[in-house]
């Protein structure tokens, strides 16, 4: 009996005249241990590959060789807990995961994505015939805001979507809605559909023209995400998305882009610098995650770009500072748009590279939320001035006798 027991490890045991060897003991005790623990982390890792790995898990094969990839650890990392302090304190326990999963409480992503709609309003307004006036350019401002504030949630809920599997392995992201299962996937569907359906909502309340301009950025809203896993440069997909608003104040202040040379030549560069901006700024937010993102296979171009990053973002501030001050010289801008807007991009964007540390999680997301402030609002500013000069010299032209108001074929 205790030679057949000691046969089912596989090894035929040593024998004495005294039983089996305490040799062959240890040799099958080695096994056995060495065997269950094989087995153990292949199901894990079958089970990764099915359905995702899991906070203290990874997707690596258990004979791999690759040491960077090292799950997170449980009992370093806080459990969740509900907000205490700010907005989200004050909402029912039932809605905080859903106001957290459009980041209610982080609102620099929608103010990102408001700043281009705000530049193309400010650098279209003084091409309408007549100017615009202020409370037309303050009522199109605000649908933008709102708009804004809708499609960044719907942005938000779609990646979140996309990357439940991923988030749970990279520490900022492991406590979001999805993540930690305080919503499901299917709600959150039927949660994006209805921020959509609010996104027309609001869409409608502008000319007709700005449909056709507006939805198709559907598409790459919901293609970023997608974006992480196949390229190390899915901040160029975000800049395409984030920076959509800067073609649409020229149609949202009944100025046709197919039809205004002018417009659609100072569109195009806005767009464009816009995208630099976009791709600047979220390169430094990317750095947050550098290290997880190598965990959980995620792509950016922080890690394409690791060792020259400020390099790179000197480039990118200068394409965008350039492409800026091209769009102004298409509309006509005079001093105060060069100075206030260019000028204040340099300065602010100059600083930002020079001080950001890279390394530090605190600095980087210090100049992220704040940097949306200094660059985007210097620019606004001097668009702001722009077309306040512009409004004051044609009320001081039409203030003249002489002033004749052009008729319908001269328009």
């Amino acid at each position: 009996m205790a030679e057949a027991g000691t046969w089912r490890c596989g090894v035929k045991p040593e024998v004495t005249a005294f039983g089996p060897s305490a040799s062959s003991n240890t040799i099958n005790r080695k096994y056995l241990d060495f065997r269950d623990r094989r087995i153990k982390s292949d199901l894990r890792y079958k089970r990764c590959l099915s359905t995702g790995p899991v906070v203290g898990e990874t997707a690596m094969h258990p004979r791999s060789t690759n040491v960077i990839d090292r799950p997170l650890r449980p009992s370093n990392l806080k459990p969740y807990t509900s907000p205490k302090t700010g907005l989200l304190a004050y909402l029912p326990s039932s809605i905080v995961p859903y106001a957290e999963l459009i980041r209610l409480d982080k609102p620099t992503g929608t103010y990102y994505l408001f700043f281009p709609c705000l530049f193309s309003t400010l650098l279209a307004a003084p091409l309408a015939t007549p100017i615009a006036p202020p409370l037309t350019v303050i009522g199109t401002t605000a649908l933008f805001l709102t708009g804004a504030l809708v499609m960044r949630g719907a942005g938000c809920t779609i990646n979140d979507l996309w990357d439940r599997n991923l988030d749970p392995h990279v520490a900022r992201t492991r406590l979001r809605p999805i993540a930690r299962g305080a919503v499901s996937p299917q709600a959150a569907i039927v949660f994006t559909g209805a921020q959509l359906l609010t996104g027309l909502a609001v869409l409608l309340q502008f000319p007709t023209s700005c449909l056709y301009y507006g939805i198709p950025s559907l598409l790459l809203v919901a293609t970023y995400p997608l974006a992480k896993r196949v390229t190390y440069y899915p901040q160029f997909v975000l800049g395409l998305t984030f920076s959509w608003g800067a073609i649409m104040g020229f149609p949202a202040l009944g100025i046709s882009l197919l039809e205004n040379q002018a417009a659609l030549t100072a569109g195009a560069c806005l767009y464009a610098s816009s995208v630099a901006w976009t791709v600047l700024y979220d390169m430094i937010y990317a750095h947050m995650d550098i290290k997880d993102d190598v965990k959980a296979g995620i792509k950016s171009i922080a890690l394409a770009h690791e060792h020259n990053t400020k390099a790179v973002l000197t480039g990118l501030g200068a394409v965008q500072v350039g492409l800026l001050a091209a769009a102004g010289v298409a509309v006509g801008a005079g001093p105060v748009f060069f100075i206030g807007s260019c000028g204040s991009a340099i300065a602010t964007l100059g600083f930002l590279i020079w001080k950001v540390n890279l390394k530090s999680v605190a600095s980087c997301w210090w100049w992220f939320k704040w940097g949306a402030w200094f660059t985007g609002g210097g620019i606004a500013a001097g668009l702001a001035g722009e077309y306040g000069v512009k409004l004051m010299q044609e009320r001081d032209m039409k203030s003249n006798p002489r002033f004749k108001e052009p008729s319908e074929t001269e328009i």
